[in-house]
């Protein structure tokens, strides 16, 4: 996947997940401050792991775009809030595609790293999946991550389909979209369907 094309990605998967947060954020009777933080933490999250396992600088301290756009996110949560959230799954639908950017990115930058395809598998997955992890835990919520939604498990599968497909093509940008678009809807079928795994009971 080309830099450029993966640097826009991330940039829209940031921008989505700031969203997520602080829409989750305007439940909770949060300030614009904490609403603006909440929403970078989601952003910056799973990222800021994943570059700290891959020992290098996280990708926020070195690029303000990405404090930026949370705080254009912020913006437009205010201005266009009716249109934004007037829908009940509007939550659930920039997590959704949220996840399936930043799995991707974190992916592919996994991979060109020179790791082999399960590390960046999981790479891809943390990257996804933690800052609404933190997100949640911060403001009181079961995460995601550990209810019965499938979530990870979306993440898993989209790298497997992103490496079945560069064996196929050398069009890294099409594996790239292709795995982003399998991702949102494995979850998004996964939802509709009510396909999850079973619930652990008591012991």
């Amino acid at each position: 996947m080309e830099f450029n094309y993966l640097y826009l990605i991330d940039l829209l998967g940031t921008f989505v997940f700031a969203i997520s947060g602080i829409r989750l954020a305007s439940g909770k009777n949060l300030d614009w401050f904490g609403a603006y933080i909440v929403g970078l933490v989601t952003a910056i999250g799973g990222g800021t792991l994943r570059d700290i396992l891959l020992n290098t600088t996280p990708f926020w301290m070195l690029d303000a775009k990405y404090v930026v756009t949370t705080g254009v996110g912020l913006v437009a949560a205010l201005l266009f809030k009716q249109k934004l959230f007037s829908w009940g799954k509007t939550l659930f639908l920039f997590d959704t595609i949220g996840l399936g950017m930043f799995c991707i990115v974190g992916l592919v930058k996994s991979y060109e790293a020179g790791f082999p395809p399960w590390v960046c598998i999981i790479m891809g997955t943390i990257t996804g999946s933690v800052g609404g992890v933190v997100r949640d835990l911060i403001l009181n919520e079961i995460p995601l991550l550990f209810r019965k939604d499938i979530y990870a498990t979306a993440c898993i599968l989209g790298g497997l389909i992103y490496f079945a497909c560069i064996q196929i093509t050398p069009l890294l940008p099409w594996a790239g979209l292709i795995s982003v678009g399998m991702i949102i809807t494995i979850r998004i079928l996964a939802v509709r369907y009510h396909i999850h795994f079973p619930v652990l009971r008591d012991l």
